[in-house]
């Protein structure tokens, strides 16, 4: 009995695994892995987890497709954003970052050069005695945000991640779920977006956002892990409330993890 509540236990985990698989253009998504570098074919849904690894920035072996993966011209100030395969599962903070291309082409950038942040959305209420913290992004099939204006125009790799907290309570137990775009960015200002860090480096295990106690003693503060969102006050991001069909209508409080919200469809 023991060993089959064990195997229930990790195919309830492994089924709540997912990822980040098109790109969505003002509000179009594209096709599977079309500009997304696709994991590698043993990685599938499953979640990265050493932050030491040069492979947090796009995921394990998604250099490897690199090569096959379009570049999708956007302009600067539109919509984009990702789909989910299947559904953000678990609990925690959801982030997109940028980094440019240091070299001519971005299928050949491993993403070994700066990065900056340009959405956060953390938790929605924090926890009490009798009612655990939930997080704005449970539940969630696609999200939305807008590229900077105040940024240089060039090829970038754009980065989505959630970072699963189900198991922060032991150093190295957050799960990141991440997964690259290949854009060029034409029409920006040019001027070169802060603060900035690199992956590996961004992290650290032990960050007060990634090594804490996610159900008791009850969660009342969060730390965002990583740099601030640039520009400072966020990217207006697109919410989803309950995904589904339906047009969501529900606004977001005033103030978030750092971004303004509005309102969007599901995907």
């Amino acid at each position: 009995m023991k060993s089959l509540l064990a195997l229930a236990a990790y195919l309830s985990q492994a089924l709540a695994h997912y990822n980040f698989d098109r790109l969505i253009v003002n509000g179009v998504p594209t096709s599977p892995y079309e500009y997304v570098r696709a994991p590698g074919p043993l990685v599938s849904n499953s979640p990265f987890t050493d932050v030491t690894h040069p492979d947090i920035r796009c995921n394990s072996g998604s250099f490897a497709s690199a090569s096959k993966t379009k570049t999708h011209p956007v302009t600067a100030g539109s919509t984009l954003g990702f789909t989910v395969r299947d559904v953000l599962g678990h609990p925690g903070p959801l982030f997109a970052y940028m980094s440019k291309s240091t070299v001519a082409n971005v299928s050949e950038y491993e993403g070994e050069g700066e990065w900056f942040k340009i959405y956060e959305m953390g938790v929605k209420t924090y926890a009490n005695y009798t009612v655990g913290a939930t997080w704005h992004s449970d539940g969630w099939k696609s999200f939305s945000f807008v590229i900077p204006m105040d940024i240089e125009n060039g090829q970038y790799l754009l980065r989505a991640e959630h970072v699963a907290v189900h198991g922060a309570g032991t150093v190295g137990g957050a799960q990141y779920y991440v997964g690259c775009a290949q854009i060029e960015v034409r029409g920006a200002s040019g001027k070169k977006a802060a603060p900035v860090g690199r992956f590996p480096g961004m992290y650290n295990a032990r960050d007060p956002g990634l090594f804490f106690s996610p159900y008791w003693p009850p969660l009342v503060n969060y730390t965002m892990p990583g740099v601030e969102v640039y520009p400072k006050g966020g990217s207006f991001p697109a919410f989803t409330a309950n995904p589904s069909s339906a047009v969501a209508t529900q606004p977001l409080p005033a103030t978030f993890g750092g971004s303004k919200p509005t309102s969007a469809a599901s995907i």
